[in-house]
């Protein structure tokens, strides 16, 4: 079966081929011929998935997945959830982000914090949404290389290490997007 994801980063590629394995021909936009940036105007992560995915099942009439994650603060009211990308601006700065989010924690005891993903899967059978959930902790320092975006400063529950410092093997296993992936690479097998 071959699927678009609705994606260009390097990263999440990466990640999504190691969780779907040989199981789906997963191509990235360029593959299928697709230039634009995509819209991610929606004011939650379940919209902007099925905006990214109705666009390309309709303009390209392939079969599409796209994802929208998001880290949420409990003590900043969810935030900065559907913004992650763009929290300290429009220049989608890791760095700027996460300089950001330690500021906006300072003094605060909660730390508590989710990583959120949900995936919209839209094919000739409809739409349909899967959603995975990472709870953990903000550090207040960065610590580990590896990863991107807030990893280096997000500890999942159970584990003394961020994100950052683990192999993509062991954050696959619990991550966000991982949870969200299985679901949806169950669902396609039960065809």
């Amino acid at each position: 079966m071959n699927l678009c994801f609705a994606t260009n980063n390097k990263h999440k590629l990466e990640e999504l081929q190691a969780l779907v394995g040989g199981k789906f021909q997963v191509q990235s936009l360029s593959d299928i011929g697709c230039k634009e940036e995509l819209a991610e105007d929606q004011d939650t992560l379940e919209g902007n998935s099925l905006q990214k995915a109705e666009y390309v099942f309709e303009k390209y009439g392939v079969p599409c997945f796209a994802d929208d994650s998001g880290l949420e603060v409990e003590t900043l009211g969810g935030a900065p959830g559907v913004y992650s990308a763009r929290y300290a601006g429009p220049q989608r700065s890791h760095d700027d982000n996460i300089t950001l989010l330690i500021r906006n924690l300072e003094g605060k005891t909660n730390r508590n914090a989710q990583f959120r993903t949900v995936i919209t899967l839209i094919d000739t059978q409809g739409r349909h949404q899967f959603e995975g959930v990472l709870k953990g902790t903000i550090l207040s320092t960065r610590k580990g290389n590896g990863g991107f975006g807030y990893d280096p400063v997000f500890q999942p529950e159970g584990f003394s290490k961020a994100l950052a410092e683990m192999s993509m093997e062991e954050k696959n296993k619990i991550s966000h997007r991982g949870l969200a992936v299985k679901k949806f690479v169950e669902f396609l097998g039960r065809d």
